[in-house]
């Protein structure tokens, strides 16, 4: 049965010398953090899996609704037009997670990420609940194949891949809903041979990260291991191993012959006693003693490893803790600094700016634009511009509306929306609008106020257009001339 080997700065434990994989097998723990971890990480899978179950204002909490480009968020309703609004949200995600990484180390990675989250508390927990503890599944991986072994690696598989096809299809409940998503099952795949083809890619994905890839996709893929060290700073809460407490490290047995040889001048132990328990616990395979590195994702479970360690010898527990690097040198830890006071500015900034312009939001939507070809028409009557008006209704339930000129010259007539028109529930139309001055009295392009509201007055949208025509000298040179030929007749 092979070791794993002394985790080192230079080179990553999961690979070895001639570039292939080894497989990492951490050992369980319990304790504080653990136990924390297991109920969070329990938590964030039940929030995951039944969002598009829980109905608000008739649909789920979140459904991003690509095929009607309507997007449900916890009884708010966004249409297409309104998906600049998503750049609040994405950008105060990743300011958040700055000022988190500053304040707190990578607290995200261990303790949130789906990628910890599901790899921890469900992938691996079948996985020792069919192949047993650390001991027992290095055991199994050297032994040779056999009817067990088989039998053992057929339903972790099995269960890997329905696990996969779960949470695959619950992602796309998330864009086409539960019911619908059911319509689907009991359909031919070739009846939604698109959504069938994402969900086998998405599940075969899935299969292939957690069943095998694990712990590489945040060591080789993930940038965020790698922006720690310009996010962070000696302040940042980390997890660390306190070496002026620990070292010299030796085990119990050569304390006491060190004890026994009585070496006056020999430094006296330290508090580890170099049972790697931290290292056999370690989800990505390394050893916390040797400080920092990006392949800590921040689990806390070299805490609770070393903590029942310290519990049986009856020493201090905390010689691997939650602190910062300042903390470890033994300096004071300041948690106001530059970097989070910059950080807590922008958050501020960002919601009020996101506050102000999730308040904008309207029931509904409405746009005016110029229709393609001539930008307008001249008869021997009228100038007249023409446009196409478009109204988005964003409730759940059929609105009527209307569309009025709320600013322009009073000889200015409106051609189309003279009455209500209804626009069905999370509907729209889009019809023309034309207006028209009389040519006599056309003095040249001006700002026309185009405005929409409910017949219920719950709330009233205006555009701004311009109204375009040609030179009023020309004009008035053809009227010269017409009345010229007319006298002339």
């Amino acid at each position: 049965m092979e070791q794993p080997p002394r985790p080192t700065l230079d080179s990553v434990t999961t690979i070895r010398d001639d570039g292939s994989r080894r497989f990492l097998h951490p050992a369980d723990t319990g304790g504080a953090f653990t136990r924390g971890r297991r109920a969070s990480g329990l938590f964030l899978i039940a929030f995951y899996l039944s969002l598009p179950w829980i109905r608000v204002g008739g649909y789920p909490a979140v459904f991003l609704d690509v095929a009607n480009r309507r997007f449900h968020l916890f009884g708010m309703t966004l249409a297409a037009q309104d998906a600049w609004l998503l750049f609040f949200l994405i950008t105060g995600l990743g300011f958040l997670l700055f000022f988190v990484t500053a304040l707190v180390g990578r607290v995200w990675c261990g303790w949130a990420c789906p990628q910890t989250v599901f790899l921890d508390h469900v992938y691996r927990r079948i996985e020792r609940w069919i192949d047993g503890d650390a001991v027992r599944r290095r055991a199994l991986d050297s032994a040779p194949w056999g009817p067990g072994k088989a039998a053992r690696r057929l339903l972790k598989h099995a269960l890997y891949l329905a696990v996969s096809a779960v949470i695959t299809h619950l992602f796309l409940a998330y864009f086409v809903s539960i019911p619908e998503l059911w319509a689907m099952m009991r359909e031919s795949p070739l009846s939604n041979w698109s959504a069938f083809a994402f969900i086998a890619v998405a599940t075969g994905a899935l299969y292939f990260n957690f069943a095998w890839f694990r712990e590489q996709l945040c060591i080789i893929i993930c940038p965020y291991g790698r922006l720690q060290s310009a996010l962070q700073d000696d302040n940042s809460l980390i997890i660390g191993y306190d070496a002026r407490r620990g070292e010299p490290r030796m085990s119990v047995a050569e304390a006491r012959q060190r004890a026994d040889a009585a070496h006056p001048q020999a430094p006296g132990p330290g508090d580890c006693v170099a049972c790697s328990r931290c290292v056999a616990v370690c989800p990505t395979g390394i050893d916390i003693r040797n400080g920092v590195q990006i392949e800590c994702i921040g689990c806390a479970a070299c805490i609770d490893a070393c903590d029942e360690v310290m519990e049986r010898l009856h020493r201090p527990l905390g010689l691997i803790r939650y602190d910062s690097q300042n903390g470890f040198a033994g300096r004071a830890t300041r948690w106001l600094r530059p970097r989070t006071a910059v950080y807590s500015i922008l958050l501020l900034v960002g919601a009020g700016v996101a506050a102000w312009a999730f308040s904008t939001l309207r029931p509904a939507n409405f746009g005016v634009t110029r229709m393609i070809g001539a930008p307008y028409l001249v008869d021997r009557g009228f100038v007249r511009n023409q446009f196409l008006a478009r109204i988005v209704n964003k409730r759940t339930e059929p609105a009527r509306f209307v569309v009025r000129v709320v600013e322009g010259p009073a000889d200015l007539r409106q051609l189309g929306f003279e009455k209500a028109v209804e626009v069905p529930a999370l509907g729209e139309i889009v019809e023309p609008l034309i207006l028209q001055q009389p040519r006599q009295e056309y003095q040249g392009p001006f700002q026309v106020l185009v405005g929409v509201r409910d017949e219920g007055g719950t709330f009233h949208l205006e555009r701004r257009i311009e109204f375009l025509g040609p030179d009023p000298r020309l004009l008035r040179e053809e009227e010269e001339e017409a009345a010229h030929e007319k006298i002339a007749r």
